[in-house]
């Protein structure tokens, strides 16, 4: 593996992170307060080609790798790591139809969808089936030339907000092999959605509950093959794993740039708090974290790049390391900024709550430890 970056690699993170200093972080703290983005924002993003991130070049997309899309959200969770999650959710639905649409459903949604004109979220967690995804209840029963969709999924990031949802349900029998995946327009007869959730973290992403009375749904909108809905999601994991430990990379790492330029600044006894040893051990613990998770998240993303057979070992363990080490690091950046820290207008506070999620969602950092320990002992 070749630690340093190609200038084309370079050249990708800095245009991310520029975009994220111009568009999102001077109206992060407004739309944390507001509770949604504005859409005005996608079509911006989507002129840089990040509405397509891992869609093929031939269909329109940037056709990056993996490893070209952690640079991406690292940079741009510089700026807030809920927007880039948001993001990276939009992208793993446009790679979803991307890999296993057919050509026709292809040809109807994906320019929409890579250009940003369509927004659309994933379905696939219910209330009595989060970790063990494998168990949800949601129901397709076909009808001729349609589907009728019948269920709930919980902890929706889009739900309400987003054009399209990408919605795994049951076909057949129980377990994994019973699930299927289908594309939702936002306005489908028998389609509705709860109370917006009140969050800890991630408030700028809209959150419901969605429901499927008898939700009817054109069987053209079935993505891939009937039955191998579950296999689609779990290939889409790793991935997804990959994004949100870069997420939290990215926020980690500007909660630690502000905090060493606060230490400079800030004068205790007669010095500037950063001449302390004992405080300077803590900047040095941190940017071993860094470094330390840096290293480990592009490590996996090579070995998925490269298809290695122990690939998703690496996915969970990056998953599990950099988010808990992020949010041990943001943690500690807002006690260096000691009672400001804890205040909005310095932006810690934030990332300490916009953190918080990453160790649960995309599987519990639990469950990577289960994916982890089978690898080994299989």
């Amino acid at each position: 593996m070749d630690f340093d970056l190609s200038d084309e690699q370079t050249a990708i993170f800095d245009m991310a992170k520029r975009f994220g200093a111009e568009y999102i972080a001077p109206f992060a703290q407004d739309w944390d307060e507001a509770g949604t983005i504005p859409k005005e924002l996608w079509p911006k993003a989507a002129a840089l080609g990040l509405g397509g991130l891992f869609v093929g070049e031939s269909a329109g997309g940037a056709g990056l790798t993996r490893l070209d899309g952690t640079l991406v959200f690292e940079a741009l969770s510089m700026a807030c790591p809920s927007v880039a999650a948001f993001l990276s959710i939009h992208n793993m639905c446009a790679a979803m139809i991307d890999s296993h649409g057919a050509s026709a459903l292809k040809s109807q949604v994906l320019a929409d969808t890579i250009a940003m004109r369509r927004f659309t979220s994933y379905c696939l967690t219910e209330p009595g089936a989060g970790s063990d995804a494998a168990a949800l209840r949601t129901r397709a029963m076909q009808n001729g030339e349609n589907y009728a969709l019948s269920g709930t999924k919980a902890f929706i990031s889009g739900g309400g907000y987003s054009d399209a949802y990408v919605v795994m349900a049951r076909t057949g029998g129980d377990g994994p092999s019973g699930i299927s995946a289908f594309l939702v327009d936002g306005d489908a007869e028998g389609l509705s959605f709860g109370a917006p959730e009140r969050k800890m973290g991630w408030k700028n992403q809209p959150t419901r509950q969605i429901q499927f009375d008898d939700c009817r749904v054109p069987a053209t909108r079935l993505i891939g093959e009937a039955g191998r809905g579950f296999v689609y999601a779990m290939q889409g994991l790793d991935g997804g794993r990959l994004n949100i430990a870069a997420c939290s990379l990215g926020a980690a790492q500007s909660a630690f740039d502000a905090t060493r330029t606060y230490m400079a600044e800030r004068t205790a006894f007669g010095k500037s708090i950063d001449s302390y040893q004992a405080l300077q051990f803590r900047l040095a613990d941190m940017e071993i974290g860094l470094t330390a998770s840096r290293t480990l998240l592009r490590q996996a993303a090579w070995k998925l790049d490269r298809s290695d057979a122990d690939a998703a070992r690496h996915c969970a363990m990056a998953k599990a390391f950099v988010t808990e080490t992020a949010s041990r690091i943001a943690d500690d950046c807002l006690q260096l900024h000691g009672g400001y820290g804890y205040l909005q207008d310095y932006g810690i506070e934030k990332i300490v709550r916009d953190l918080r999620v990453h160790r649960i969602l995309e599987g519990t950092n639990e469950i990577m430890r289960v994916v982890i320990a089978r690898d080994l002992v299989s």
